[in-house]
């Protein structure tokens, strides 16, 4: 029998043959990765402007809780879907009302297989949770999709991708989003929802929403869900970018403030210097066409957008109003992580990684490291906003708070920000193993599709951060525990 190493050789061998058929006789296929998104016309422009002149209603209270979904295929969506049913059995006291969690979720952020859960879930609401398993998580989202290797796909992948920017959108479409478009989520807005890809030219995150749409001079309302999904989710090679096209003729207004600020201080923290020179560009005439893959790639827990908001502004208080500031009295943010763990047997011999294998433990090099990076800095934007609200709050006059409809009895310093991170790791060695071993594919067996969603409302219900924040609210989980602490 061959050894493990000879059959490997032996796939090598065979891809190269075909990589180098495919160059030798020039058949690289046409990709169609046209762009759909629209130019910006006065009435679109002022209907934006209206429905961001609105009371936002995800910051009408005096708590903000926020989910962000990682990446990792349809196990990162059953994993996202897991904690969606936790929060829905839960229950909370909220200004003297008793209400589900779920009901006052306010902020949803996905990247690839969890954008498609935060999409749905915005688009439904409650609703998804009665048929996304059905609709999604129990099929093949991959049936018209090229997964096999061939000379015709690798001359394919060698023109920009495997599969077109039109196969995903179609399916998503057709099963999940029938042609809904990102100004649907502007009807309800609560919870507000960002998806996240890669802008692969700037390396920067691209989140489809008011500020990278407005600087490229486009409709964001116009632009369909399943396609803003299918970018978040583009694996490099496997699906060719999804192209947004820019047009800045259409514009007149200049760029706010905030970019041109940071742009220019060479002082700025770089996530923030490096997004503002990608809006620049996209409303100077220098990138006529924008590029995007998988979210992952730069920010594989949707964090950026968060981060970019805060670090964006010149006040204590920004991004919220004054009002809101002095209104606010819990924040809870959690990350529901489906990331792929160490895999791979090839640490145990002197030879390998190899082929595939290489190429994936390199992406997952990468990504693992500035998801890490990303999460330590998000958590220290944090606790440094929460410690600057407190003290901007503490400052405030008499006149100052009453102004600004502190009541009587406001306690300046009755302000928490807990932020957590759930994952796989925090079950035991052996379940985490199981979990770790589920593919981050987009079509799985019922089993493990089961398994990990079980496992999403598990992590979420033990976790410290969000045990803490539901005791604050004289909160109630799945198990019917009563909460020690009630306000």
């Amino acid at each position: 029998m061959r050894s493990a190493r000879a059959r490997s050789i032996g796939r090598l061998r065979i891809v190269s043959a075909l990589l180098l058929g495919a160059l030798a006789c020039g058949c690289a296929t046409v990709i169609n990765n046209d762009p759909v998104n629209a130019p910006l016309t006065a009435g679109e422009a002022r209907a934006l402007a209206e429905a961001n002149s609105r009371t936002d209603p995800a910051l009408d209270d005096d708590v903000v809780v926020a989910l962000a979904f990682s990446g990792g295929g349809t196990r990162a969506a059953a994993f996202s879907f897991g904690a969606l049913t936790e929060m829905a059995q839960a229950r909370v006291t909220i200004e003297g009302k008793t209400v589900p969690l779920l009901d006052r979720l306010d902020f949803v952020s996905g990247v690839s297989g969890g954008s498609v859960t935060a999409a749905y879930y915005g688009l439904r609401k409650r609703a998804a949770l009665d048929d996304f398993r059905q609709k999604f998580l129990l099929r093949d989202a991959e049936e018209n999709l090229n997964t096999s290797i061939n000379i015709a796909s690798i001359s394919r992948a060698f023109a920009g991708g495997v599969n077109d920017s039109t196969n995903l959108p179609r399916w998503l479409n057709a099963n999940l989003f029938h042609g809904a478009t990102l100004g649907e989520y502007r009807e309800t807005r609560r919870p507000r929802i960002w998806i996240n890809a890669a802008d692969i030219y700037n390396r920067t995150p691209f989140v489809f929403g008011r500020t990278a749409f407005t600087a490229a001079c486009s409709d964001l309302l116009s632009y369909p869900i399943a396609d803003a999904v299918a970018a978040s989710a583009a694996v490099p090679i496997v699906f060719a970018p999804v192209v947004i096209k820019t047009f800045p003729e259409r514009c007149t207004d200049k760029l706010p403030e905030w970019i041109t600020r940071s742009r220019d201080n060479p002082r700025s923290p770089p996530m923030l210097k490096s997004f503002a020179e990608a809006m620049t560009r996209y409303r100077s005439g220098a990138m006529p066409y924008i590029k995007l893959l998988d979210g992952g790639l730069v920010d594989n827990f949707g964090l950026s957008g968060f981060t970019i908001a805060r670090l964006s502004s010149e006040t204590p208080y920004g991004p919220l109003s004054q009002r809101e500031a002095v209104k606010l009295r819990r924040v809870l943010f959690v990350v529901v992580d489906a990331g792929r763990g160490p895999a791979g047997d090839w640490v145990q011999t002197v030879q390998g990684p190899d082929g595939a294998a290489l190429v994936m433990a390199a992406a997952d090099t990468a990504i693992d490291a500035s998801v890490r990076a990303g999460f330590t800095a998000f958590e220290a934007t944090m606790a440094d906003w929460e410690k600057a609200l407190i003290r901007w709050r503490c400052g405030l006059s008499a006149a100052a708070r009453t102004r600004l409809g502190a009541p009587a009895n406001w306690n300046c310093r009755n302000l928490k920000f807990r932020v957590s991170r759930v994952g796989f790791d925090q079950f035991d060695h052996a379940r985490a193993a199981r979990l770790n071993a589920v593919p981050t594919r987009f079509k799985l067996p019922p089993e493990q599709v089961d398994m990990v969603i079980a496992a999403g409302a598990e992590a979420l219900r033990n976790d410290p951060a969000y045990r803490g924040f539901l005791s604050d609210l004289g909160g109630r989980t799945r198990a019917g525990r009563q909460a020690a602490v009630r306000r």
